[in-house]
């Protein structure tokens, strides 16, 4: 495509690729604010899972359209990349749509697996491999004793009625999956974005390093990055889009020592002399 081409294709799907950044922001957040499930341990967090029946899957629901949704502005820009370089490999496109994909369905299976072990643990079916022994050792200097001893082999059962659900173990390979794919991918798609001009150096170095932060847990770094990504999608940043997006083809961003040469070099307006 042209460059005026590739402009009205990216100025047709800029909003829906900003709204769905957004919502996929709103539904990362809205689980913690809703939900019901609370407890210090895994033993009480089973409990209130059981209590709340149904609260961890529609959680795990929520969070896995906020992956799914994540498609959208992924791949608008992996696009928008592409149509301003021609070295952008096309069949990397599979892995941006594979990971959220994998992870989403993950979340679920997982969400699905904390419910069976809840309701494993509460009917008394999970059994503690922690001995008694240990638990004492665990719990050395804490008062009362025999409370701690109780609490602790509580919750290694619990954590084994988890543990042997039929759907953890799907669950976990899915999500591992899937976030590697995603760091990957998103690695990927913001060196080439960050190449062509179209992200920042410092919005591109960010994003290449957010698929291993929510990997680690660092959510609240993917909550900023995206509402950002939505926020340029529609050009309501501070100083507008990069050039790139404007000129519908690559413009990358100068080098120090091109900057630096560019500013040594003699200028012609009077008013700078």
């Amino acid at each position: 495509m042209n460059p005026e081409q590739v402009r009205e294709r990216e100025s047709r799907w800029a909003v829906p690729a900003a709204l769905a950044a957004f919502l996929a922001v709103v539904l990362m957040v809205v689980p913690g604010l809703v939900s019901q499930v609370s407890g210090s341990g895994e033993a009480e967090v089973l409990r209130s899972i059981d209590a709340h029946s149904g609260s961890v899957p529609f959680s795990s629901l929520l969070q896995a359209a906020s992956f799914l949704l994540l498609l959208v502005p992924l791949v608008y820009l992996f696009g928008a990349a592409r149509a301003r370089s021609e070295r952008v490999l096309v069949p990397l496109l599979a892995l941006v749509i594979a990971a959220p994909l994998l992870i989403g369905i993950g979340t679920v299976l997982y969400g699905q697996a904390r419910q069976e072990g809840a309701e494993s643990f509460v009917a008394g079916e999970a059994k503690p491999t922690l001995s008694a022994k240990e638990a004492k050792e665990k719990c050395e200097g804490e008062k009362p004793l025999a409370a701690c001893e109780e609490e602790k082999r509580e919750d290694d059962a619990a954590s084994n009625a988890v543990s042997d659900a039929s759907l953890t173990t799907p669950a976990g390979v899915l999500s591992v999956a899937g976030g590697l794919l995603f760091a990957v991918s998103l690695f990927y798609t913001c060196l080439w974005a960050m190449r062509t001009g179209l992200l920042s150096r410092f919005w591109g170095s960010l994003g290449m390093a957010l698929g291993i932060a929510v990997l680690i847990g660092f959510v609240i770094l993917a909550v900023v990055w995206f509402l950002y990504l939505g926020l340029l999608f529609l050009g309501l940043l501070p100083g507008g889009k990069p050039p790139a997006w404007k000129a519908g083809e690559a413009v990358p961003w100068p080098t120090p020592g091109e900057k630096a040469a560019a500013e040594l070099e003699p200028s012609d307006d009077p008013e700078r002399l």
